[in-house]
């Protein structure tokens, strides 16, 4: 069994709080995923997260390959971190940290994913010729989208 990681840094030219409210509802994660996967959140979610929350929704990592995911908050420090962990879904293992540090003008984010696939060695393949690149392509989304909704910090 591999675990891999996935470490992603962005900086943001707005307050750690203002970057927190933002990040900290659930109903954003649809604005931050590519067009060409279908997400849907299933149920009602109040506007901000909290330590023992539930986060259902139904995404469509790969075209007609539709999965149902379900998230749990399991640590929050408000305006610092939070944690989501999968219970139940595509990954036989999914701990994602998100991480905000203000810095000078603006906020630093950090994603931390770790995670490991199902089924070893196939899993193993399929990372290397699938899911790595799909994750990368996500997190690239995410990127250009903040950048877009809030800009970027001048260097």
């Amino acid at each position: 069994m591999k675990m891999y990681t996935l470490t992603r840094y962005q900086t943001l030219p707005v307050t750690p709080r203002e970057a927190w409210e933002f990040f900290s509802d659930p109903k954003k994660l649809e604005e931050i995923t590519p067009d060409d996967m279908p997400f849907e959140m299933l149920g009602d979610q109040p506007p901000s997260m909290y330590p023992g929350m539930i986060i259902q929704y139904k995404i469509e990592p790969f075209p007609n390959i539709p999965v149902k995911w379900i998230t749990e908050i399991t640590q929050v420090d408000e305006g610092k971190y939070f944690i989501d962990e999968q219970r139940f879904g595509p990954f036989k293992f999914w701990h994602h940290q998100h991480h905000f540090r203000e810095i000078e003008g603006g906020t630093e984010i950090i994603d931390t994913v770790n995670y490991i696939l199902p089924f070893r060695i196939i899993g193993q393949f399929t990372h290397k010729m699938l899911v790595h690149k799909r994750l990368e392509a996500i997190f690239d989304f995410r990127q250009k989208t903040l950048r877009s909704h809030f800009g970027a910090i001048d260097k």
